[in-house]
């Protein structure tokens, strides 16, 4: 095994016993936010997704398949503060046949909540993310790190007048936050590597919202717990030969939580030919570990024994 994989599985390892989700999901006020895909969420939560994957097509010529296995897992250190670790297995197939593959960089991050109003099920947090240059397979993976300082904030629409009630279960996540580069230079290219504006938001109706909070349209099973949403995921260069020039997806899918576990199906449409070629897509099952194990999963060094973040 290279050694620089075998440090990288020892970082992650490491991470992973206390470490924090990009993904995370929570409660504040009557609203249940899902973890999100695509969208850094503005909770801190003890959660795993095993597996996220996803598939898309290139807008290279040839065009190039890239189909991204991942897992994250997290853990609170306080009620409002946490950190992550994620790892990504990249699989690369041009049209001209040819394929790559490989571990690509592992990911960490801290975040912490510094806003927090129930009665208006309003929240933000500041998030700093860590990709470790040089700890992937360097065929899938940069040489140089990545640090991306983010604001996040997610919003319900609770307080909305009685004759809008219906659009009551509405909420928003979003983020906004820019990648910097610990090197400005390809040393193989010699081209200059951006800055890069990392941003997008999500839209969601919870129909579990709808139905304990709005008016019970008597949903059943599987429905009562689902949450149709569209996550626009979107990257703007500061700088570079392609300054100013957006790219991203139009995400739109659904969300099925139960107490424990949650699965996530979306489609991935490009917002431009520069975003790739075709509809791809987006599944993850996601575990609450909060509420799977509270006594275990929820231990914080500075709160103590937080407790589920559903209630029964």
């Amino acid at each position: 095994m290279p050694k620089r994989i075998a440090v990288g599985i020892t970082s992650l390892l490491s991470l992973l016993l206390l470490s924090q989700n990009a993904f995370a999901h929570g409660i504040i006020g009557a609203r249940f936010f899902p973890a999100t895909l695509t969208i850094d969420d503005p909770f801190v939560a003890d959660e795993m997704s095993l597996p996220t994957i996803s598939t898309l097509r290139s807008s290279d010529d040839p065009s190039v398949r890239e189909t991204d296995t991942s897992v994250d897992i997290s853990k609170r250190l306080s009620r409002n503060l946490g950190i992550g670790a994620g790892a990504t297995y990249k699989y690369l197939k041009s049209d001209d046949g040819s394929t790559i593959q490989g571990l690509d960089n592992f990911a960490s991050n801290v975040q912490y909540v510094f806003f927090n109003n129930p009665d208006h099920e309003a929240l933000s947090s500041l998030k700093l993310n860590w990709d470790m240059g040089g700890t992937g397979n360097v065929a899938v993976g940069d040489k140089f790190s990545r640090f991306t300082p983010s604001v996040l904030f997610g919003k319900g629409l609770s307080d909305l007048p009685d004759s809008l009630r219906y659009l009551k279960p509405l909420a928003f996540t979003g983020t906004f936050g820019s990648a910097f580069p610990t090197r400005r230079t390809d040393e193989d290219t010699g081209k200059p590597i951006a800055q890069v504006a990392q941003w997008g938001f999500t839209v969601q109706y919870s129909l579990q919202y709808l139905q304990a909070n709005v008016k019970d349209i008597g949903l059943v099973q599987p429905l009562n717990r689902m949450i149709p949403l569209v996550e626009i995921p979107l990257q703007t260069p500061w700088d570079g030969d392609q300054k100013g020039k957006t790219t991203g997806t139009v995400n739109p899918g659904f969300i099925w939580f139960g107490r424990t576990i949650q699965l996530s199906l979306e489609a991935q449409v490009p917002i431009n030919q520069a975003s790739g070629k075709g509809v791809g897509a987006i599944g993850q099952i996601h575990f609450y570990l909060d509420d799977i194990a509270p006594t275990i999963f929820t231990w914080t060094p500075f709160s103590g024994v937080l407790g589920p973040t559903q209630s029964k």
